[in-house]
């Protein structure tokens, strides 16, 4: 019997995976859905959605699974930087909740299931299952996270373990306080955060791999600052901060959200571009197909995300003056001082304000300030 042929075959039913299905279907295509998961399952991450990530959704979520709120706090280890009131919102979410939702919307628009069934082998235009399955399609995306099999299959690794960042994070039980708050000096090149939820308070720290290898040690110095009660099971996961790829694919395989490494070097914010990204691959799989040339899918997805990419490359330019030893502290020390700046954080989550503009300015403020010796 032959495989079942499809337009498009998405590897990874996550935020990138799913907005991509979803985009194919809604437009015609026949597309299969494939994840190792079976949905809802548990996702390491904080949960933090913010105006970026809701644009890129287009269209509105649920209001259940959304808790908004209207203040940041921001401390160097333990010692307050200051909070935000009166910026953009920005939104908690659970993963679980957010995924499950997306997955079942792309199911709804005509993707076939196929989550629960991990990929065992991969060549251009084929996907074989664990379950002995084969699906067949010119064109493959894969949204499969931070460690890709579409990934290693072109590339003979997911990511680079000089660059990678790594992230531990625990899920306490729900708390009286209910604020946000972001950590810049309890992991190197990293941060820790304290995302309080009706439902838990998830709380966490992530950074350069290379640079923290006491990960645990940092996780435990941050819990002792906080008051929550920490019982729960501690989760890892390795995040693709700053690991960006130049091209996001090759030939009929593409690659979108963390498995093309489209993660935040600065904020760590992941869902945003995993949507975007998702939806991008998607159109340019349409517009391909519809001119018959499947081989033009990843040059058009490639054009569309261009002004992602370069986004995040200046983010990378700007990142030592956020993290490293000689520039952090000032960084700090003026991150505290300056309520402007604390909105320009704000500003940069919703979409408001790009890096360019952050770059220019911190091109000529930080050094005076390291003239100055401060």
């Amino acid at each position: 019997m032959s495989a079942p042929r499809y337009d498009l075959v998405v590897i990874g039913a996550g935020p990138a995976g799913s907005a991509a299905a979803l985009c194919a279907a809604r437009a015609g295509l026949r597309v299969a859905l494939v994840d190792k998961a079976r949905f809802p399952r548990v996702k390491l991450c904080g949960g933090l959605v913010t105006g970026r990530a809701l644009r890129a959704l287009r269209q509105p979520l649920p209001a259940d699974l959304l808790e908004r709120r209207d203040s940041l706090s921001f401390f160097d280890r333990g010692a307050p930087l200051g909070q935000i009131t009166g910026g953009p919102p920005v939104y908690l979410t659970t993963r679980l909740g957010l995924d499950a939702h997306l997955l079942a919307q792309a199911l709804q628009a005509g993707a076939e299931d196929f989550t629960g069934h991990p990929v065992a082998g991969l060549a251009p235009g084929f996907v074989q299952l664990r379950n002995g399955a084969a699906l067949r399609a010119p064109l493959i995306l894969g949204a499969d996270g931070v460690n890709s099999a579409v990934a290693r299959h072109l590339f003979g690794r997911a990511f680079d373990p000089a660059t990678i960042g790594f992230a531990l994070e625990i899920e306490a039980p729900p708390s009286e306080d209910q604020s946000l708050q972001v950590d810049f000096g309890v992991a190197a090149w990293g941060y820790g955060w304290r995302f309080a939820k009706s439902g838990s308070t998830t709380i966490g720290v992530g950074g350069l791999q290379a640079r923290n290898p006491d990960m645990k040690a940092r996780l435990a110095a941050y819990l002792a600052l906080l008051p929550d009660q920490a019982g729960a099971r501690v989760m890892g996961h390795h995040l693709p901060f700053g690991e960006l790829r130049r091209v996001p694919g090759h030939g009929r395989m593409l690659l979108a959200g963390d498995a093309a490494g489209l993660v935040d070097p600065i904020t760590g914010e992941g869902i945003a571009h995993a949507l975007l990204s998702g939806h991008l691959a998607a159109e340019a799989v349409i517009a391909a197909l519809a001119a018959g040339r499947p081989d033009s899918a990843l040059p058009r997805y490639a054009r569309a995300l261009a002004p992602t990419l370069r986004a995040l490359r200046h983010a990378r330019m700007l990142r030592p003056l956020v993290f490293s030893d000689r520039c952090g502290g000032l960084f700090r020390q003026a991150f505290r001082d300056s309520a402007t700046m604390k909105l320009r954080y704000m500003d940069l989550l919703a979409g408001e304000v790009d890096y360019a503009a952050l770059l220019r300015r911190a091109a000529w403020r930080l050094p005076l300030r390291l003239l100055r010796g401060r």
